[in-house]
């Protein structure tokens, strides 16, 4: 049901060679989509008919065009008529009250209710699947203020329900407001709201487009660049994500992309924000050697932990990383932000700049300090662990002599770098 497969494999320590299978592109979780099939399996016809029968079954009860037909049905009825089902998270026509009198209605929807579709909807938070955190309002207007700014006129919200309603809002209530934005989201909920040049239902980790040819085209449409209207793609994956999953798929997107461009931009990346936690920045540097991380914090409105203001270890982990020259984003002085002229980008205040290392080093809004041994600056919980031969937590467990990585057993690396896994 969430498209094409990702090929796995799996390791057993002290092996080389692992079993590679297929798995869901999207769950982590079997008790989510429990589908799982070996690379070298051959599979039955009779199973084969079952997963089809499975898929078919597991697909929306409407289409998009059959949502959009019915949302210009629901906006033309009377204020007291206009009902939401929360069980099955749809707008209910008339006709449909008796089928659902037994679920719980969210009644009188108004206009603006409509027009913020995220905040009507409850957010999908299993981690290891969905995990919808909703940007909150203070990072949702600083991306969206940042993009005008920096000269964007449309915006491909990959993952980002909340930047694009408020740019859909603006732009039907302000006449000289000149933003557009398309959302791709695996989430198809959000096609009962929008039409479909402005919601295309996509699984960013296979890069699968679930309404075929057609909504692969509105996408590449609005990719296009006309009169000189730049885009910018800006996306939030799950972080329980792969990495090289999502990487795989943004650089497919950015393909795109340079097929539409004009002669002459064929050097150029697509412009991108990925918003993701810092300590993913050595993988999204793996694959997008351009990128940097800036400091920003962003923050959600429902997620316990990842809150602007709070201090220490308490602050949001989440960053922007991006192509753009780090310059030219301009982060807020009134949120504690300066600009650091050694390095020539916006830091946050508790980010000394280290003459040692010649960068402003510290990655989680505290003030980093230089360990000689380890030539590179550390947390500032962390002290210099001879038996390690690396700085640490005090009261960490040294590494025992014996302990290696978990495929080829020899020590000084990880499993996700080992030499011995051969890398496509």
């Amino acid at each position: 049901p969430s498209g094409p497969a990702l090929l796995f494999v799996k390791t057993s320590r002290g092996k080389e060679e692992g079993r590679r299978f297929y798995a869901c592109s999207a769950c982590r979780d079997r008790r989510d989509c429990n589908f799982f099939q070996w690379e070298d399996e051959k599979v039955s016809e009779t199973r084969l008919a079952a997963r089809e029968e499975y898929n078919r079954n597991h697909q929306p009860f409407f289409t998009h065009r059959q949502n959009v037909e019915r949302y210009k049905n629901f906006v033309l009825l009377p204020l007291s008529k206009r009902k939401f089902c929360q069980e099955c998270q749809q707008l209910l026509l008339p006709a449909e009250w008796e089928k659902h009198s037994h679920h719980q209605f969210l009644c009188d929807i108004s206009t603006a209710q409509l027009k913020s579709p995220s905040q009507l909807l409850y957010p999908l938070e299993n981690k290891k699947t969905n995990a919808q955190y909703l940007f909150a309002d203070r990072s949702c207007q600083f991306l969206l203020d940042l993009i005008i700014d920096l000269g964007f006129r449309r915006v491909l919200s990959v993952g980002t329900p909340r930047l694009h309603e408020i740019i859909q809002s603006k732009a039907s209530q302000e006449e000289d407001f000149r933003v557009r934005s398309l959302l791709l989201d695996i989430d198809f909920r959000y096609s009962q709201f929008y039409a479909e040049d402005e919601f295309c239902h996509y699984n960013m980790f296979n890069h699968y487009f679930f309404g075929g040819e057609a909504a692969r085209e509105t996408c590449r449409k609005f990719l296009y660049e006309d009169n000189g209207e730049r885009v910018i793609m800006v996306t939030d994956p799950p972080f329980g994500g792969l990495v090289e999953a999502l990487a795989s798929s943004f650089k497919k997107l950015m393909s795109m992309w340079k097929e539409t461009e004009k002669e002459g931009h064929n050097s150029q990346e697509m412009p991108m924000f990925w918003i993701f936690p810092y300590f993913f920045e050595s993988r999204i540097l793996e694959f997008f050697p351009s990128f940097s991380m800036m400091d920003y914090q962003v923050d959600y409105d429902n997620h316990a932990l990842y809150k602007h203001g709070k201090t220490g270890r308490r602050q949001s982990p989440v960053r922007i990383f991006t192509n753009l020259t780090p310059s030219m984003i301009v982060l807020p002085v009134e949120e504690g932000y300066r600009f650091c002229t050694i390095c020539q980008r916006y830091v946050s205040s508790g980010n000394q700049h280290c003459e040692t290392c010649n960068s402003c080093t510290s990655k989680d809004g505290r003030r980093w300090k230089h360990c000689v041994l380890c030539k590179k600056c550390v947390k500032p919980s962390w002290f210099h662990c001879n038996n390690c031969n690396c700085c640490a937590l005090q009261n960490h467990a040294c590494e025992k002599t014996d302990a290696g990585c978990f495929v080829c057993g020899k020590a000084g690396h990880k499993r996700s770098t080992c030499p011995s896994l051969s890398r496509t």
